[in-house]
This record gives structure tokens, sequence and C-alpha cells, in this order.
């Protein structure tokens, strides 16, 4: 997993309330268990009509298109629980997610996949919406050493991250990283269970 210190880009706005993750990737996008190419299928039906007729969504436009974050309302990733929302999201481009609040199932994916969701009061939201409406004051960067957000302006926005997650984002570690790292304490408990109980490894 790639890790996440500091990241600068274009901030696209998605001001919809309970965004499920079959709209951020429909069911017909799901028979892949490979992680790349989702980002075709992302919010796909906001993109596109009958026949794939192209509609004028956000992240079809200029500059978000190149979009690294998304600024949204609350409830964002609710349905069910497809770890591909997250899949598609990174596949786009979009390394950070910022909405009053999440889901949980996929607030807890985001982090396992090198996504930053960052919860923040309506207000602040809000402001970020609206900058991210405005063509030049659409780009923001995200600290999350320091925890803070800061704005084309300058200003900034501190926010929450639970300690754990933000070591494993800042380290790149997922669940089999993690596991990895104890790869020597793995191994000393197996030599002392093969000696113990053998029979577990005929």
């Amino acid at each position: 997993m790639e890790p996440f210190t500091t990241l600068t880009g274009v901030a696209a706005p998605l001001a919809m309330v309970n965004v499920d993750t079959d709209m951020i990737i429909p069911k017909q996008f799901l028979k892949t268990i490979a992680r790349t190419g989702l980002g075709k299928g992302l919010f796909y039906e906001l993109r596109h009509g009958e026949n794939g007729r192209a509609l004028d969504f956000v992240l079809d436009a200029e500059p978000y298109r190149r979009a690294n974050f998304l600024i949204a309302g609350e409830n964002f990733g609710c349905g069910s629980s497809r770890e591909h929302a997250p899949w598609a999201l990174l596949d786009f481009g979009i390394r950070c997610v910022i909405a009053p609040s999440f889901a949980d199932i996929f607030f807890n994916n985001c982090f396992k996949n090198g996504i930053l969701p960052i919860a923040l009061p309506a207000a602040d939201v809000e402001v970020l919406m609206e900058d991210a409406r405005n063509h030049n004051r659409a780009t923001l960067s995200v600290d999350l050493e320091a925890q803070e957000i800061t704005r084309a302006g300058g200003e900034k926005i501190p926010f929450d991250v639970e300690p754990f997650r933000k070591e494993c984002l800042l380290n790149g570690l997922d669940d089999i990283a993690l596991t990895l790292e104890k790869g020597a304490a793995i191994d000393t408990f197996e030599d002392r269970q093969r000696a113990a109980q053998p029979w577990l490894y005929l």
C-alpha cells in the first residue's frame, strides 16, 4: 500500500448526502477482484445515461477529472460493504474524501486501501465545498502528520484521525503488511508448536 504523508491536488465537489457504495461503483463492476481498472466505473450511473451516453458530471469536467480529493455530503459510503468502492476511488486518483460523516464499513475500508477519510463539522465541509466549486480555489493540501488541511488561500483546518490508523497510513501498512511485521514472532510460535504438537504438521 502506498504511504500517505502529504497530498496536494484538485478537490472535486459532490454536494450529495447518503452516497451509497452502489452509487460509487455499480454492481456490474464487481466481477473482478483486481484493484485496477475500476476508475472507469466510478459513479458510472451519474456519469452515463442510456446507451452509455456521457452526462454532465463533475469528475468529467476540468479541472476535476484530475481530482485527488472529493468533498462530499454526510453519510458518505453507506449501503453494502463492497471494498470495490474505495478501489474505484483510488484507481480514479482520489486518495482523500472529506465529508461530515461516513458509513463505518466504508470508513474502515478506506484506511485499509490507502485512502484518508476525513470527517469534519458540516460548516468546515461547506467552506471546502465552496472552494472546490471555484476553479481558482479548487486546490488544497493535506498534511497527515500535522493533521491539517490547507486551503488555496493558506487558511488551515485541523482534523482528527485515530493514532493507529494514522501510523498505518503514514507507513503504507495494510492488514497483510501488519501481519508480516510479526513474521519473526509467528515463526517462533510455529517452531514451538511443531515441537510440542508435531501431529498438527503432518
